[in-house]
């Protein structure tokens, strides 16, 4: 990935994240006004929830697992971890992103605006594991190609399957 298109993608990222974060700027300050049902809010609480544990998964386990040095960021990983949550999907931050802010926001806040935001930034993320794998796979080589044969990338659902099926 070019240096271009790096900043683009992360400013695209970065204002679709602000825009549709479930403590919406556009609803609190009225820009925007939407009805909301419980039966959705209650989902989009559970979604935003499950989605928070795992965007803070990797900065609990690769400081434990990933060979990080004392005092270094937690992305700066030395070994590839591929148990706990990495044994289901190999990127939950991102996908922790999606259920936190694009699919919990339109579920809290019913609008075709956050509906359309969302499937934006879920294309956005889906690109970006893409490019993720591409930058895994030049620093951790062929141990990370058989990593990507086993566990899928974002699909948390087939992830848990074949854990259960006991794929390894």
């Amino acid at each position: 990935m070019g240096k271009w298109s790096n900043i683009f993608c992360v400013t695209i990222m970065t204002i679709l994240c602000i825009v549709c974060f479930p403590l919406n700027p556009l609803v609190l300050t009225g820009v925007l006004e939407v009805e909301t049902y419980t039966p959705l809010t209650v989902i989009g609480f559970i979604s935003w929830a499950f989605g928070m544990v795992l965007v803070m998964a990797p900065i609990i386990m690769f400081p434990r697992r990933g060979g990080v040095a004392k005092g270094k960021s937690y992305v700066s990983t030395t070994r590839l971890v591929d148990t706990g949550i990495y044994s289901v999907v190999r990127h939950p931050q991102y996908t922790g992103g999606i259920y936190s802010i694009f699919l919990a926001t339109p579920l809290l806040y019913p609008h075709w605006l956050f509906g359309i935001l969302g499937a934006v930034g879920v294309l956005t993320i889906y690109i970006s594991c893409k490019w993720e794998d591409q930058r895994l796979i030049e620093k951790f080589g062929d141990e990370y190609v058989k990593y990507m044969q086993k566990v899928p990338g974002m699909n948390v659902f087939a992830g848990i399957i074949r854990l259960v099926a006991g794929k390894k």
